[in-house]
C-alpha cells in the first residue's frame, strides 16, 4: 500500500474513530484511507471548524481525534482551532499534506506553525518510516495529552510503504498508567488536611473521572467542593458543591472560598481565572496543588504543598491515611452551611433586577427560562464573549461531560464547532450551543454542518448587535464605539436558510417557540435568536478586567 493509505490505516487501527476536516487534493487519499479503515469522517465547511470539532469531540469522549487538512492554506485556516487545542492539551493528531519546495504557492513552514502555537510537529520523511511515525504521533497525542501535527509531504504520499499491512503494528504503549502520589507530597497534603478547619477543593479538568474519590476525601476532612470552569458539573447535585470557582463563582461561593483556610487544586491550574487574580485566596490560607506533571505545580501561583501524582490515586491515598487516625471531620460542613448552599449557591437563586423591555430580554431571564425547558440530559458548549457567563452558570449540566468550554485561547467563533464535536461524543444528550452574535456570524458556515449531520441541536444566540465585551470595557470611559456596534441581524432567518427551525425571542413568552420545538419531532435543529439587553457588562467581565 502507499504511504497515504498506510498512515490513515495506522491511525485508525491504533484508536482514532473520528476524523474531521476539509478535503483537498493533498489530503484526499489519507482521509479516504481512514474512512476505509472504519473511522467516521465529518466534513466541516472550514478548517478552523474542523479543528475545533475535533477538539470538542476529544474533550468529551476522552479519545484521540484526527484532523485532516490540505497543505499550506488548509493548515493555516485551522490554526486558531489548533492553538486552542494545543493550549488545552487536547489529544489530537492533525494530518496535514505538505510541500517541501519553497517555490510552491502552498509552501509555508508547517513545523514552525505548529511550534508557534504549542503543538508538536512530526514528519513522515520517507516510505520506510511512515507507519512508525504515524504510531509515534498517535502515542504522543494520547499519552502526553498533546496536539500533534503530522506532516505528510506530497512526494512521499504515493510511495510504497514498507510492508503491505499495518496489522502487525502494536500499540506504542498503553495509556498513562495510574500514578500514585509522591510520598513527601502526600505526607504534607495529609498534614494540611488534618489541621484544616475550612478546606475547599477546586477540581479541574485533570480531576474528571475522580468524582467519587474526591467526594469521599471531602467527607473525611469536611471540605466544600468546587470546580474550575472546564470541569463544571463534576459535583452536580452534591449538597456540598460550590459549583464553579473564579470569575463565574456566585456571591456565596466566592465568600466561602475566600474564607477557606486550605485550598487544594486537584488537576487544576489555580490560574487567574479560577482564583480571580488571587482574590479568592484568603491572606492566611494554605494553598496545595495535585497534578500529574511536576512543571504544573506552582506554575500560576506559589503553593505551600505540591503533590505529583494522579488525582484519583492521591485522593484515595489521602482518604486512607486520614481515616486511619481520626473520625470523619466536620470541617466546613455544618447545618448552617448546608442550608445556605441549598438555597443560595446557584446564580439563578441570586435576586436581580430584570432589565427586560418590550423588545429585548434580560440574558438571565432568558437562560433561566431555557434551563427550565431543556432536558436535563444535555451537553452545553459555550463560545467566548460578554454573554458567556450566562449559559455557563445559569444552565445546569448533569456531570463533567455535559459542559464543553473552549476558552484557553479566548477566541470567539469556536463555540458552534466545539458543540458539533461534543454532540458526536455524547450522542445520547441534547446538544446546546451558546453563542454571541459575533461568534455566531463568524462561524455561520458550520450551521450547514449541524443540519447535514441531523444533530438535534439547540443553538442559542445572545444577540446584542455588538462585540459586547469591548462596548462595556471602553464605553464607560467615553471612547467611540462605532467599530464594535453593528446593525441588528436577523440571525433566525440565517438559521432557516441553513435548514434550521428558528424562533426569535424578545420576551419570556417567546420561549413558547422553544417549548413547541422540544415537544415536536425535532427533525431539524433549532436556532434561538435572542435579542438580549446590553445596557451593562456581565459580572464576570467586570471581574476579569479588574485584573488588568
Amino acid at each position: 500500500m502507499d504511504v497515504a493509505t498506510a498512515v490513515g490505516r495506522t491511525l485508525v487501527e491504533l484508536g482514532v474513530d473520528r476524523a474531521f476536516g476539509v478535503v483537498g487534493s493533498g489530503n484526499f487519499h489519507v482521509t479516504n484511507a481512514m474512512v476505509d479503515a472504519g473511522a467516521r469522517f465529518v466534513a466541516a465547511r472550514h478548517e478552523n471548524g474542523a479543528a475545533t470539532m475535533a477538539d470538542g469531540y476529544a474533550r468529551m469522549s476522552d479519545r484521540v481525534a484526527a484532523v485532516t487538512v490540505h497543505q499550506g492554506c488548509g493548515l493555516t485556516n485551522a490554526m486558531t482551532g489548533l492553538a486552542e487545542a494545543a493550549k488545552s492539551r487536547t489529544p489530537l493528531v492533525v494530518v496535514a499534506a505538505d510541500v517541501t519546495e519553497p517555490k510552491s504557492n502552498f509552501y509555508v513552514d508547517q513545523d514552525a506553525l505548529a511550534t508557534a502555537v504549542g503543538a508538536i510537529p512530526m514528519r513522515v520523511r520517507d516510505a520506510a518510516d511512515a507507519v512508525a511515525t504515524a504510531a509515534q504521533a498517535y502515542a504522543t497525542a494520547r499519552d502526553d495529552r498533546r496536539t500533534v501535527l503530522l506532516n505528510l509531504p506530497l512526494p512521499v504520499q504515493g510511495a510504497e510503504a514498507a510492508g503491505s499491512s499495518t496489522a502487525s503494528v502494536s500499540s506504542p504503549g498503553s495509556p498513562i498508567a495510574p500514578r500514585g502520589p509522591d510520598s513527601d507530597g502526600l505526607v504534607a497534603l495529609v498534614d494540611a488536611l488534618r489541621t484544616a478547619r475550612r478546606p475547599v477543593f477546586v477540581a479541574g479538568r485533570g480531576a474528571r473521572g475522580s468524582r467519587d474519590e474526591l467526594r469521599r476525601l471531602g467527607e473525611t476532612c469536611g471540605a466544600l467542593l468546587a470546580t474550575s470552569a472546564v470541569a463544571k458539573g463534576l459535583f452536580h447535585d452534591d449538597p456540598w458543591s460550590l459549583d464553579v470557582s473564579g470569575g463565574f463563582a456566585s456571591p456565596l461561593a466566592a465568600e466561602l472560598i475566600q474564607s477557606a483556610d486550605l485550598i487544594v487544586g486537584w488537576g487544576c491550574a489555580l490560574n487567574m481565572w479560577t482564583m480571580r487574580h488571587g482574590r479568592l485566596i484568603g491572606p492566611d490560607a494554605v494553598v496545595a496543588q495535585v497534578d500529574l506533571e511536576p512543571d504544573a505545580i506552582g506554575a500560576h501561583r506559589d503553593v505551600a504543598v505540591g503533590v505529583v501524582g494522579g488525582v484519583t490515586e492521591t485522593a484515595r491515598a489521602a482518604t486512607e491515611r486520614l481515616a486511619a487516625d481520626r473520625p470523619t471531620a466536620l470541617g466546613y460542613r455544618n447545618d448552617e452551611i448546608r442550608s445556605r448552599l441549598a438555597t443560595s449557591i446557584r446564580w439563578r437563586d441570586v435576586p436581580y433586577d430584570d432589565t427586560s423591555s418590550y423588545d429585548h430580554i434580560d440574558p438571565r431571564t432568558l437562560t433561566i427560562g431555557l434551563d427550565d425547558l431543556l432536558p436535563t440530559e444535555r451537553i452545553v458548549s459555550v463560545d467566548s464573549g460578554n454573554f458567556m457567563g450566562y449559559p455557563s452558570m445559569f444552565l445546569s449540566v448533569p456531570d463533567e461531560y455535559g459542559f464543553c468550554f473552549t476558552q484557553a485561547f479566548q477566541s470567539i467563533g469556536l463555540g458552534l464547532a466545539s458543540a458539533i464535536g461534543a454532540a458526536l461524543a455524547q450522542p445520547e444528550r441534547i446538544p446546546v450551543a451558546a453563542l454571541g452574535d459575533g461568534g455566531a456570524l463568524m462561524a455561520a458556515a458550520e450551521l450547514e454542518t449541524v443540519a447535514r449531520l441531523g444533530l438535534p441541536m439547540v443553538v442559542v444566540v445572545y444577540n446584542d448587535a455588538a462585540y459586547g465585551a469591548e462596548v462595556h470595557h471602553f464605553g464607560p470611559d467615553g471612547f467611540p464605539l462605532e467599530t464594535v456596534r453593528f446593525p441588528d441581524t436577523d440571525i433566525a432567518a440565517i438559521g432557516r436558510g441553513y435548514g434550521f427551525d428558528a424562533v426569535t425571542v424578545r420576551r419570556r413568552d417567546d420561549l413558547d417557540g422553544v417549548r413547541g420545538w422540544l415537544d415536536g419531532d425535532r427533525q431539524a435543529p433549532l436556532l434561538v435568536d435572542a435579542k438580549v439587553t446590553g445596557d451593562s457588562g456581565s459580572w464576570w467581565l467586570e471581574e476579569a478586567f479588574r485584573g488588568h
